[in-house]
């Protein structure tokens, strides 16, 4: 059993290999989630928070140097890059769009699993405190458990409440525009507007609230978008 634990997002769109990667992984003691195809990697990164990302390079609908470019101007997540391209030029190119470290395939799944154990080692994830918990006031976000509390209370939201909860509570007081939280939280998703987030923080202030028509915590700033209280 590995001393740490991480979420991991894997992308790739062999299925037998992304299962066989996700046992390897889920041995290890890990939370994995396994996605076939880049926009679905992008989607996913955002909305669920990775520890860590393991990307194929060749994937359908974005091809996945672009969403390591993409990912890494966002997020400082560690990116295991893995690759059908062998050249010294290609794996410098990953790299330098950001990926911690590649591998290129046949994979092994056993040198993989280590791989990301040393990943998680270099990024300090599996030490105390590395996942995520916000709190304000008495309401607790916790990242590492997709879990929520008000005071003694447990929530159960959806991942776009989720998202849109553990986006503003990372940065209470901060305001997020309706497109941040569209690019943030929905990623590519299509026919996703301002009223659709509208429309999830309704939901939110429902569950989180005990008078949802006047927040305590998530509140509007007229003709500018959403922000948590800092002191509810």
């Amino acid at each position: 059993m590995a001393v740490m634990s991480a979420r991991i997002l894997v992308a790739e769109d062999d299925p037998k290999q992304a299962e066989l990667i996700r046992l390897y992984l889920e041995r290890d003691g890990h939370s994995v989630l396994t996605v076939n195809n880049g926009r679905a990697a992008l989607e996913q990164s955002r909305s669920r928070r990775p520890d860590l990302l393991v990307l194929d390079v060749m994937m359908p609908l974005v091809d996945g140097l672009d969403v390591c470019r993409i990912i890494r101007a966002e997020s400082n997540v560690a990116i295991l890059l893995v690759t059908a391209r062998s050249t010294e030029e290609d794996l410098l190119l990953g790299l330098d769009l950001g990926a911690d470290d590649y591998m290129t395939k046949p994979v092994s799944p056993r040198e993989l699993a280590a791989r990301v154990r040393a990943l998680l080692r270099r990024s300090g994830i599996g030490s105390p405190g590395h996942l995520r918990v916000l709190q304000v006031g008495d309401l607790v976000v916790d990242a590492g458990r997709f879990e929520v509390r008000v005071g003694a209370t447990s929530v159960v939201l959806t991942a776009k409440e989720f998202g849109i909860l553990e986006l503003l509570a990372g940065e209470p007081g901060r305001v997020f525009t309706r497109g941040e939280i569209i690019n943030r939280v929905f990623g590519f998703e299509r026919d996703v507007s301002e009223r659709t987030v509208d429309a999830h923080v309704v939901n939110l202030r429902r569950k989180i609230e005990s008078e949802p028509m006047e927040p305590r915590y998530v509140q509007t700033v007229y003709g500018r978008g959403y922000r948590l209280a800092e002191q509810p």
